[in-house]
């Protein structure tokens, strides 16, 4: 076989990168780089987009270190058993091209994960080389965020830790069953192990000596994971449960739902249900609900008779529709937990309406300037100059909100 240049190696690595969805930068502890090393976001092969903890919309390379895997887990584009085309970047490629990437302004940190080559310690310790490299030898001050491979020794995930910003351990499926069949050479007992030492190591690392010292940082930008829905029969409800308990557990930063879609020349049958890319934003709304909005998993899923979100409405107005009752909310008396539950208004347009009614009572048009989406939201509030009056139990509500039907090609 022919020897593949950097750029071959790199078209398809970053092609296999855009499986990992676990990207995001918040919550990091900003870097000065103010001393003559600007940064700015581009375009380019490998590069995608997250938000620092000032807000800022960074780029970051986003590649994996080999796309060649020893696992054959069925949902998955790399494993042993897909005929794909095959690449892996060295130690020092690695090192290179993110230094590079750097000097041109074209990222501001790397995102790296890697299929598994000889064993999980062996690639582990690569790409704790690489982090290692860019940190003390390259003095990289940029953001880096390392896919870790659970079954990897225990000290190579805590240098690990100490190199990168976040750290993310992939849980793969919903349940422990599906884990099993699908991806029998992997182990949910272990998966959970690593992931507590984790959070124990991030713990740990807060609490200063009784001389006062801090110790070193450990994953600043805490932990997240990784979970592929649609590849089994879960339901919402099992997908949302199992992402609750994971942040209870870990003290995760994210939970990342990567919508599984059929690949070619799988063999493995795998049982697609819904529109996946459709169900992974209806998920990523919901998991919203419930971490920031008050609303508790049974009514996020009971809006449905199966436990799975409504596909053509965003699960905060299914629940409304349902619960008519308690609509329409005067937006000048109404508590701030159930301002949240009105469709169309965001955690920091409630805020705004808390602070101004203070001093003076709210119309319909100082609503609509905090930033609410009225179209969604004059259905459900009463306001100075403004009452739904019948809209909030009119039969064609819904109708109001869904999308309009297609005609289907039969071609």
């Amino acid at each position: 076989m022919a020897k593949q240049t950097l750029e071959q190696k790199l078209a398809i690595l970053s092609d296999a990168a855009k499986y990992d969805a676990s990207c995001a930068s918040s919550g990091s502890t900003r870097r000065d780089s103010r001393d003559g090393k600007g940064l700015g976001s581009n375009e380019g092969s490998g590069i995608c987009h997250a938000y620092a903890p000032d807000g800022r919309c960074i780029s970051l390379l986003k590649i994996l270190m080999t796309n060649f895997c020893i696992y054959d887990c069925s949902y998955c584009i790399n494993r042993v058993s897909s005929n794909v085309a095959r690449a892996r970047f060295s130690v020092d490629e690695v090192v290179r091209l993110t230094i590079e990437f750097y000097r041109r302004n074209y990222i501001e940190g790397l995102f790296l994960s890697s299929g598994v080559i000889r064993s999980p310690d062996a690639t582990m310790l690569d790409m704790v080389r690489i982090a290692r490299r860019l940190r003390h030898d390259e003095n990289f001050r940029g953001y880096i965020h390392l896919k870790t491979i659970p079954d990897a020794a225990p000290e190579l995930i805590e240098e690990a830790g100490l190199l990168a910003d976040r750290l993310s351990i992939n849980v793969e499926l919903p349940t422990d069953a599906a884990v099993k069949r699908y991806a029998p050479e992997k182990k949910p007992d272990q998966i959970r192990r690593a992931m507590a030492d984790v959070r124990l190591r991030k713990e740990t690392a807060k609490d200063r000596s009784y001389t006062g010292k801090r110790p070193p940082r450990f994953a600043p930008a805490g932990q997240s994971t990784q979970m592929i829905i649609g590849a089994d029969g879960s339901n919402d409800a099992a997908v949302l449960g199992q992402s609750t308990r994971l942040y209870s557990s870990y003290r995760l930063k994210r939970v990342y739902y990567s919508a599984f879609s059929p690949i070619p020349d799988s063999s493995a049958k795998l049982p697609l249900i819904r529109p996946p890319l459709q169900r992974e934003h209806r998920l990523y709304q919901a998991d919203w609900l419930l971490r920031f909005y008050g609303f508790d998993l049974d009514e996020i899923t009971g809006a449905t008779q199966d436990g799975n979100l409504d596909l053509q409405i965003d699960p905060k107005l299914a629940w409304a529709l349902k619960h008519r009752g308690l609509f329409p909310l005067d937006v000048n008396r109404a508590s701030r937990e159930m301002l949240l539950r009105v469709p169309g208004f965001g955690v920091k347009t409630v805020k705004r309406i808390l602070t101004t009614r203070r001093h003076r009572a709210l119309r319909y048009e100082d609503i609509t300037r905090m930033g609410a989406s009225m179209k969604k939201a004059r259905a459900f509030v009463t306001a100075g100059g403004w009452s739904p009056r019948a809209l909030t139990d009119s039969a064609d509500l819904r109708a109001r909100f869904a999308p309009p039907p297609e005609q289907l090609s039969l071609l």
